[in-house]
């Protein structure tokens, strides 16, 4: 299958590169800026890209791919830094501005007609878009043998090619949606300019990763953590689409989930996926290791470790039931994606760690079973097809994303049973609200015709606010407020509404919900979970908040 890879010098929109290169049905995986080039030539992907980056090229230590990579006869196409990586790796000169362009801009093409525009552009239509602009740096002199493809008020080699190459500099971002057809010129240059056939798409990776998996297990057993989070049920409906039997399911009660998830969960995956699953109640357990932690990512850690105990419980237990050697199961399968990986700091470039994520930290080595990640490079979005795919029924498929440490990074500060209850209530009349947002009638006279129009844009094709929105939820800390319940002074909890949209969890944008809607959501809590005087609306988005408080 024809693949491109991206060498990520750092830049946030890394990540999104790939992603428009596979919605143009080309494979296309990231790598390091550093990576190589005899490592590039096994993979021998169609062509390269470079992604932007936070430093300038002119800068002592500033990160420059291998130089044979320019040897390779492979077209490349710079993106921002990758732009002045070419300028600079190939005499041109590369300067601080004093024009700096931070957002939008107005890109004029070179060429009169379809006929004389570049390659890299061609489809577009009128010569002059909108683009996204991120640096403070731009060429001040080209390289023999490139010419400027294209322009802005601010910078006269925008977007700079050699044809004969097949290397090509755009100073600005097409990966992001504010560049107006940036997913066309991504698409020009991988199926175009490099000549890559566009044959990937969620089936064939089903496919071929049913494949991978039969080839990597054998005959080996996996252990597999379910939760009923659209990650996990995916991968357990993939590992039993590929091995069958040879899986085993566990389903861990840690006394944080959703309300009455450990029944719905169990029941979806035997009834609609034939999938056996050994539930374990080990609520006490958990709490008990939690008690006194406020730390979130010592909570997640404890979490991660008690997981790989509940396991290592279950391997023990199926040998005395089975009289099997203690090797009975070799394999954990986890459902890790790749913002997981992104966020976690084990990125392809020089990222930050934001938080230890449940998937890619904390799990001990004594655990002695080897790790697959079958979709660890696929994004949230991704999945969702590939579920969808695999028959997952909707009822799970439609589910909100529930993290694996569940309401312990809902709950800020201490895990106590006052503080779950009250997530849990919460939580189900948020979900329960938006459910019924259909049937929802606003309660200000004066402000109907607003709300109708607002339910009526969620409800459009019979989808409402809960299936409109990513993710939605309550979450609960130690502050209080002070209300008045009839005519009583009470001291209570801030309970605080996160509702998100999001395409892949990279980012999202804190969702516009009717003022009625929230009011209604807001007087429900007030009014049924006991020991909450307040209500508050998170309107952070991410960046530069995370989804999850913790």
């Amino acid at each position: 299958m024809d693949k491109l890879v991206v060498l990520d010098f750092g830049s946030q929109y890394s990540h999104l590169i790939c992603r428009r290169i596979r919605e143009a049905n080309v494979y296309c995986e990231l790598l390091p800026y550093n990576t190589p080039a005899k490592v590039i030539k096994e993979i021998d992907p169609k062509g390269i890209i470079f992604s932007g980056g936070p430093a300038s090229v002119y800068a002592q230590n500033a990160p420059k791919p291998d130089k044979e990579i320019f040897k390779m006869g492979k077209p490349l196409l710079g993106i921002c830094y990758g732009h002045q990586v070419l300028v600079d790796s190939f005499g041109g000169r590369v300067k601080r501005t004093n024009s700096r362009e931070y957002g939008r801009a107005v890109l004029i093409i070179e060429g009169e007609g379809e006929e004389d525009t570049p390659d890299l552009f061609k489809g577009l239509g009128p010569g002059i878009m909108n683009c996204w602009m991120s640096h403070a740096d731009a060429a001040e002199i080209l390289p023999e043998g490139f010419k400027v493809l294209a322009r802005t008020e601010n910078s006269f080699s925008a977007a700079i090619g050699n044809p004969d190459k097949k290397f090509y500099g755009i100073q600005f971002h097409p990966e992001v949606v504010h560049t107006e057809k940036g997913s066309q010129i991504l698409k020009n240059f991988a199926q175009t300019i490099s000549g890559a056939k566009p044959e990937w798409d969620m089936k064939s990776f089903i496919e071929s990763t049913i494949n991978d998996i039969r080839k990597q297990v054998g005959k080996e057993k996996v252990l597999a953590a379910v939760s009923g989070g659209i990650d996990s049920t995916t991968i357990a409906a993939l590992m039993h689409r590929a091995i069958g039997d040879q899986l085993s399911c566990v389903f861990i009660n840690h006394g944080l989930l959703r309300q009455d998830e450990e029944k719905d969960v169990v029941r979806l995956l035997k009834d609609h996926l034939g999938i056996n699953v050994i539930y374990v109640n080990a609520e006490k357990q958990f709490l008990g290791k939690l008690k006194g932690v406020s730390d979130p990512e010592e909570k997640r850690k404890i979490i991660g470790e008690e997981f790989a105990n509940v396991f290592a419980a279950v391997v023990k237990k199926k040998k005395k039931d089975e009289e099997k050697d203690a090797d009975s199961f070799q394999w954990l399968a986890q459902g890790t994606l790749y913002p997981d990986v992104i966020e976690s700091g084990v990125s392809q470039g020089p990222a930050a760690v934001i938080k230890t994520h449940h998937n890619v930290g904390g799990l001990p080595k004594w655990l002695n079973l080897k790790v697959i990640e079958p979709l660890r490079y696929l994004y949230k979005d991704e999945v969702r097809k590939a579920a969808k795919l695999l028959g997952v029924p909707d009822e799970l498929l439609k589910r909100h994303p529930f993290p694996g440490p569940g309401l312990a990074v809902r709950i800020i500060g201490e895990v106590t049973p006052e503080k779950i209850r009250i997530c849990k209530h919460a939580s189900k009349i948020v979900e329960d609200e938006l459910k019924a947002t259909a049937a929802f009638v606003p309660t200000s006279s004066a402000s109907v015709a607003s709300a109708a129009a607002a339910a009526a844009a969620a409800a459009t094709d019979n989808v409402g606010w809960h299936d409109k929105v990513w993710q939605a939820y309550a979450a609960v800390g130690d502050d209080r407020a002070v209300g008045v319940l009839g005519d009583e002074r009470v001291y209570g909890h801030i309970v605080i509404i996160r509702i998100v949209e999001s395409m892949d969890a990279m980012t999202a944008d804190w969702s516009r919900l009717p003022y009625e809607l929230i009011e209604k959501i807001s007087n429900r809590i007030t009014n049924e979970v006991e020991g909450v005087t307040w209500v508050t609306y998170a309107v952070s988005s991410k960046p530069p908040a995370t989804i999850e408080p913790q």
